[in-house]
């Protein structure tokens, strides 16, 4: 086996301490169940962090160590603070990985990142989706089939205001007939970036094992080095120099 690939798994873990329907959900937070089915994995081994810990779970020797992180918040993006957002930012550009599930759209990290305001439009009333794989050669939809069916689900609908990714993986459709870019890789510095739209609180939805290989193959693909010359500022020889 080869080396191990190391994940911290942050939440936010605020809906799961105060609405009952998420509680029944994800009675431990649902980075618990995240982190649960990553480390079952022989490659992977998966931590967890939280907004409410010291620096938020992310303190410098966290970030050294973590291969890829991922992320879920939505009732307080604005508690993260600044200079934690930073460090995070930085890790990314030298190689880290970040997955985004769901609302994380609005985090600040991933804000950041693309440079926009990620705005869209949504509805919640649990209806169904598609999440259609619109890239079947990706390594990210890897024995995932034709497309991943969530019967109660928040719809997000488009314009999501987001640059064009560097791959589209999924499209979702709705059952109130909305679909929404749901599957996007960006590359940044030498890091990978997937934002990914399911994970809704109140639904089982990082439970569905068609939404976990997708996170699992998600988090190799983020592991995989980029280019060792992405940030290169290294000196240039001057033309005349080289004609001799």
């Amino acid at each position: 086996m080869g080396e191990v690939i190391r994940v911290t798994v942050w939440n936010e873990g605020r809906h799961e301490k105060t609405m009952e329907e998420c509680k029944a959900v994800y009675p431990d937070g649902m980075h618990t169940v995240i982190a649960g089915f990553l480390s079952a994995e022989p490659d992977i081994e998966a931590g967890t962090a939280t907004l409410d810990e010291p620096d938020h779970g992310l303190t410098d020797d966290v970030l050294a160590a973590t291969d890829v992180l991922t992320w879920w918040g939505h009732m307080a993006h604005h508690e993260v603070r600044d200079e934690i957002v930073d460090k995070v930012h930085a890790r990314i550009l030298d190689g880290m990985g970040l997955l985004c599930f769901h609302s994380a759209h609005y985090s600040k990290i991933f804000r950041k990142l693309v440079g926009a305001s990620a705005s869209l439009r949504w509805r919640e009333v649990g209806e169904k989706e598609r999440l259609w794989v619109v890239q079947p050669g990706h390594p990210i939809v890897q024995g995932v089939g034709d497309y991943i069916e969530l019967p109660h689900t928040e719809m997000y609908g488009e314009f999501f205001d987001v640059p064009q990714p560097d791959n589209l993986i999924f499209v979702s459709w709705f059952a109130g007939g909305e679909v929404f870019r749901s599957g996007l890789c960006y590359y940044r510095g030498r890091g990978k970036v997937f934002y990914f739209r399911p994970g809704h609180e109140t639904f089982p939805i990082f439970k569905n094992p068609q939404i976990q290989r997708v996170i699992i193959n998600a988090v190799r693909w983020a592991a995989a080095p980029g280019s060792e010359a992405a940030l290169g500022a290294g000196n240039v020889v001057p033309l005349e120099k080289l004609e001799t």
